[in-house]
């Protein structure tokens, strides 16, 4: 968080947070606190509109200075950083305003963690539905094969089975001669 956001929420002037970090700096190394690069400092300023007209009515919302703007680079804090501050800002606001701050850093990575937890069975679920996708296009490939199987059957049937009609119908066309009778012929007398 930046100096200026963390003074606002302790509701003191960003001068007064900027001196109590410096009468304490040796609370605040590197991976507490550190001075925005100027590279970020551009991004962050060309996102933020500050003037540098002496008009009071153009000044800028943030920490400005009389000729409109800010004349240094912010700080930025981390959440060891900002725990710190409450042992350099004494005050009640100061106090009730870290345990809140510390919180939600608290639920920031409760949320984080939930979300890798999410995502991690969102991969599990997704390795399972791609498995089942697998499973199911072999399925439908030994499905046809069959279907193919079975129509190259039937097409094999059918024919035997004309085969078998064309043969009864000649049977039937052929016009049979009445046969001679088997067996003992009584000649009348």
């Amino acid at each position: 968080m930046l100096d200026r956001d963390l003074a606002e929420l302790y509701g003191v002037e960003t001068k007064v947070l900027n001196q109590a970090v410096k009468r304490n700096i040796s609370r605040f190394p590197e991976d507490f606190m550190f001075v925005l690069t100027e590279e970020e400092w551009l991004r962050l300023r060309s996102q933020i509109v500050t003037s540098n007209t002496t008009n009071e009515s153009l000044r800028s919302q943030i920490a400005t200075s009389k000729r409109g703007g800010t004349r240094y680079k912010p700080y930025a804090f981390t959440e060891y950083g900002i725990a710190m501050l409450s042992s350099v800002l004494r005050s009640d606001i100061a106090i009730q305003v870290n345990i809140n701050i510390m919180r939600a850093f608290i639920a920031i990575r409760q949320a984080v963690a939930a979300m890798q937890t999410a995502d991690f069975r969102y991969e599990q679920l997704s390795h399972k539905v791609d498995q089942l996708n697998a499973y199911v296009e072999e399925i439908l490939r030994d499905q046809n094969d069959i279907n193919e199987q079975q129509e190259q059957t039937n097409n094999e049937i059918a024919v035997q089975i004309e085969a078998i009609n064309d043969a009864l119908d000649q049977l039937r066309e052929k016009k049979s001669t009445p046969r001679r009778q088997i067996g003992f012929k009584q000649t009348e007398r």
